[in-house]
C-alpha cells in the first residue's frame, strides 16, 4: 500500500508575521523613525550652531533705527543683542566692534569675541538719547576739576592722569586728560587695573555728543590707552559713516 503523502500545515505565527497588515505598520514605523532621526539630525544642527553663535549674529543686514531725531543705519552683525537687532524707534542701542578693523561679528572673528583673555580685541559702544548738556570732556572743568585728589601723574601717550578723592563716588577710579588734535580736552575715566593681566574690556569710558541729540558711550580696556588718539578718531569716524539724514519716517514703535 502506497504510503500516504504527508502535508505539512502552514505555521499560524509565520502567516501573521508575513500579513501585509503587519508589513505596513513595519514600513509605517521604519519611516517615523528615520523621520525622528533625520529631524533629530537638522535641529541638533541647528541648535549647536545657534550655541556656538552665543546671542552673537553674521548677518550684515543693515537695521534702520531711531534714537529720538537720529536716524542710524546699522549691520546687524554689530549690534549686541538679539531684541535690539529691529527696524523701528528705541531708546538704547548696544554695539560691539573689534579694534582696530571696527568690524562686527563674524565666524572668521568669533575668538575675538569670546575670549575674555582678549579684552583688547573690542569695543562696546551704547547710545541713547542725551540727558546732559556736557560730554565727559565738556564735564572737566564744572565737575572734575574738583574731585581731583593728589599731583597730576604721567599717563600713557602723552596723557595726564588725575586720581579722584576718596568719597567722591569715583573711588578706585582716575581722569586721563590730553589734547584732540582741534585744541579740545580728551577726557576718559578708568578703573587702573593692578596689573596688565587684571584688565577688563570695559576698564576705561568716554562719552561724546554726536548726531542732533545722541550721546555715545564708549568702554574698552585699559590696554588699549596708548592709542587714545586712533580709537577717538575712529569711534566718531564709524558713528558718523552710520548716521543719515531720515529719508522717510520710520515706525515709532518703542522696543525695549
Amino acid at each position: 500500500m502506497q504510503a500516504a503523502s504527508k502535508q505539512h500545515p502552514r505555521e499560524p505565527a509565520t502567516e501573521a508575521l508575513l500579513c501585509p497588515r503587519f508589513l505596513r505598520r513595519l514600513a509605517f514605523a521604519i519611516a517615523v523613525l528615520a523621520g525622528a532621526t533625520i529631524a533629530l539630525s537638522i535641529g541638533g544642527r541647528m541648535l549647536g550652531e545657534r550655541i556656538a553663535l552665543a546671542g552673537h549674529s553674521e548677518s550684515s543686514e543693515i537695521q534702520e533705527i531711531l534714537i529720538g531725531e537720529d536716524h542710524l543705519r546699522l549691520p546687524a552683525n554689530v549690534i549686541r543683542f538679539d531684541e535690539q537687532r529691529r527696524n523701528g524707534q528705541t531708546d538704547r542701542l548696544d554695539l560691539y566692534l573689534t579694534w582696530p578693523e571696527m568690524e562686527g561679528y563674524s565666524n572668521r572673528n568669533r575668538l575675538r569675541f569670546n575670549d575674555v583673555g582678549q579684552p583688547e580685541s573690542l569695543l562696546f559702544l551704547q547710545l541713547s538719547q542725551s540727558t546732559m548738556s556736557r560730554d565727559m570732556s565738556g564735564r572737566v572743568q564744572p565737575i572734575y576739576t574738583h574731585l581731583f585728589a593728589g599731583e597730576p601723574e604721567a599717563g600713557p601717550a602723552g596723557l595726564t592722569l588725575r586720581r579722584l578723592r576718596p568719597g567722591s563716588g569715583y573711588e578706585q577710579e582716575a581722569l586721563l586728560l590730553g589734547a584732540l588734535p582741534d585744541g579740545a580736552t580728551y577726557a576718559v575715566r578708568c578703573l587702573i587695573p593692578g596689573s596688565d593681566q587684571a584688565s577688563t574690556g570695559a576698564d576705561c569710558q568716554r562719552d561724546i555728543h554726536i548726531g542732533d541729540d545722541l550721546s555715545l558711550l564708549y568702554r574698552f580696556s585699559s590696554r588699549l590707552l596708548p592709542q587714545w588718539q586712533a580709537m577717538e578718531q575712529s569711534v566718531r569716524s564709524y558713528m558718523q559713516h552710520a548716521l543719515t539724514e531720515r529719508e522717510s519716517p520710520l515706525p515709532r514703535t518703542n522696543r525695549r
